[in-house]
């Protein structure tokens, strides 16, 4: 679950993390009264749940009354990643000294908690994963014993992001109530980008990302007040009420699978040969048609789409349904894609009978299913 930086920040200023003030506005009327109120220059943070808000023009500095309600309208009036924004975060501007990554998440890889470092700074952290992964610094800490972190356990990571003794024993005073904050609230991740000094040497988070397990809302009253379903992708949420799993990417290749292991290596094998996931989606293990035309209609929605993969591996799931569901959704709306599918299992003689006759290109195995929906999205 995700939330916005202003909550985030509120969460860190309960924990002890020292954050950027700032005040919350819905309107350019209310961004100009807060900025006369903090002092300018302020920064006005367009509040969305996605990154890229700076390159989109969502994050401006205003140095001067005249320009800030003109400001805030603007970044207002934006749509960042199919999000419209509805609130700015007015915060005071600061002179950066020095700044680094820092995040806290689970390696589920290696099964532990991980703090994750970078001393350049983090505006293209995933970048400086690729081209220089030996600048990317890690801790790593057993989850039972996040809640009980101490600053000196946190000394090995902080000492490399800071060389001055007291930035370094102010950063692992973060990091050891970020474990804490962590675990209490039930956090996915905890991420600051960036952790920054400031000219009179205070380290402190100049912004603030926090992500909610939503599997621990039921003992979490205090996390559910602060879902804002305005601000999260409809679509997800569709496929949620309606038993599920999906997340939007940014590639061109719909994807419909079932099982969610099976749906990340078909992701993995679309990649292998060249093309980009535009979605991952679990139809789940059950028999059920409507589930079909429900996954057809949420990867539809989504205008770069240019061929769907529909990889299904039949045990509990009948290959005859899934087909059935294929056939009611061709009836039900006109599908203007391309369609390859691979049906193996329970029932898959009966399924690919169902399918004979139509347009669709049937695989006889993932690799020819993957391959084939990589070239036809790329017009080969």
């Amino acid at each position: 679950m995700k939330i916005h930086e202003y909550q985030a920040k509120r969460i860190f200023q309960e924990y002890g993390i020292p954050v950027s003030t700032g005040m919350v506005a819905e309107t350019a009327m209310a961004a100009l009264a807060a900025a006369k109120e903090i002092g300018f220059p302020v920064v006005l943070k367009a509040q969305v749940h996605t990154g890229g808000r700076g390159k989109a023009g969502g994050i401006k500095l205003v140095k001067m009354e005249a320009e800030a309600e003109t400001t805030a309208r603007d970044i207002l009036n934006l749509t960042i990643k199919d999000l419209p924004v509805r609130k700015l975060l007015i915060a005071p501007a600061v002179e950066i000294k020095t700044e680094v990554y820092l995040s806290l998440l689970i390696d589920r890889g290696a099964s532990v908690a991980v703090f994750i470092g970078c001393a350049e700074g983090g505006v293209e952290i995933e970048q400086t994963a690729k081209t220089n992964p030996e600048k990317i610094l890690r801790l790593e800490v057993k989850a039972a014993g996040l809640a009980s972190l101490t600053p000196e356990q946190c000394l090995p990571l902080a000492g490399k992001l800071f060389a001055d003794p007291g930035q370094a024993n102010a950063t692992a005073e973060i990091m050891a109530k970020m474990g804490q904050m962590f675990m209490e609230r039930d956090c996915a991740l905890v991420e600051i980008n960036p952790l920054i000094v400031d000219n009179d040497g205070i380290v402190s988070a100049l912004d603030a990302k926090v992500l909610l397990d939503d599997n621990a809302l039921f003992r979490q009253e205090q996390n559910k007040s602060l879902r804002d379903l305005d601000s999260e992708d409809l679509v997800e949420l569709d496929a949620k009420a309606a038993g599920l799993s999906f997340i939007r990417l940014d590639g061109e290749i719909g994807c419909m699978v079932n099982g969610a292991g099976l749906a990340m290596a078909t992701m993995d094998i679309i990649k292998h040969f060249g093309g980009e996931p535009a979605n991952f989606l679990d139809v789940g293990g059950s028999s059920n048609p409507d589930k079909v035309v429900t996954a057809f209609k949420m990867i539809l929605k989504d205008q770069k789409v240019k061929v769907i993969l529909i990889n299904i591996f039949g045990g509990i799931t009948r290959c005859d349904d899934i087909a059935n569901g294929i056939l009611a959704a061709m009836k039900q709306f006109k599908v203007t894609v391309p369609i390859v599918i691979r049906l193996v299992g329970t029932n898959e003689k009966e399924g690919r009978a169902l399918l004979a006759g139509t347009e669709m290109v049937v695989a006889e195995t993932l690799e020819e299913g993957a391959r084939r929906a990589v070239e036809m999205s790329q017009g080969r």
